[in-house]
């Protein structure tokens, strides 16, 4: 009973922190003129970005940020900066859509990092797996974790039936208004950096 509670609790509270419909709300203005195929290659190809990099987060992101000498406030910077980029493309609509093409490159970014692994979830991440010394906790929470991510996955699957929902209109107005979303995040995420570092 304990094992399903710690496994229950993890996996709600990295959907969460993974930001689903956040993500499924930008993958929508991104993809707006990609067919049905192109979207679903594109959704496995974030969710495969997304479980790499929590894997890696998860079992050794503290001895990586130490080598490097990287801190989740440079990260805080540096994600933000990029997620603030692509803001701008979608508040001026310069980014119409992306072709099957650069599946790749918005796929790792800014799809999977910074917006679904983003500081929030790389923290979370990276304290549990510091503070997690039993072995069998550990898979349980990555299991946990593996769960969230494949929830998010099948928002992301299901992007087609929902844009045809929403219409052009709809995601032409969900594309500025995620844009307004996305660039308060981004300067949030750079101002708590930039606070954090000079504390």
């Amino acid at each position: 009973m304990q094992t399903f509670s710690i496994f229950v609790t993890v996996w709600l509270k990295f959907f969460f922190l993974l930001t689903p419909f956040f993500a499924l709300s930008l993958f929508l203005v991104m993809t707006r003129t990609m067919n049905s195929s192109a979207k679903t290659n594109l959704a496995l190809r974030v969710t495969g970005a997304v479980v790499l990099a929590c894997f890696i987060l998860y079992f050794f992101g503290n001895v990586i940020f130490s080598v490097f000498g990287i801190t989740l406030d440079a990260f805080r910077i540096g994600a933000g900066a990029i997620l603030f980029l692509s803001a701008m493309d979608l508040v001026r609509g310069s980014k119409a859509g992306h072709s099957s093409d650069e599946e790749g490159d918005i796929a790792v970014v800014p799809l999977a990092i910074p917006v679904i692994v983003g500081p929030g979830t790389t923290g979370a991440l990276l304290v549990m797996g510091a503070e997690t010394t039993d072995i069998n906790t550990m898979f349980i929470g990555y299991g946990a974790l593996l769960l969230a991510v494949f929830c998010v996955m099948v928002l992301l699957l299901l992007a087609t039936p929902i844009e045809k929902l929403i219409g052009q209109r709809g995601l032409s107005i969900l594309s500025k208004l995620t844009g307004l979303v996305v660039s308060a995040i981004a300067a949030q995420m750079i101002f708590t950096g930039i606070k954090n570092f000079l504390k």
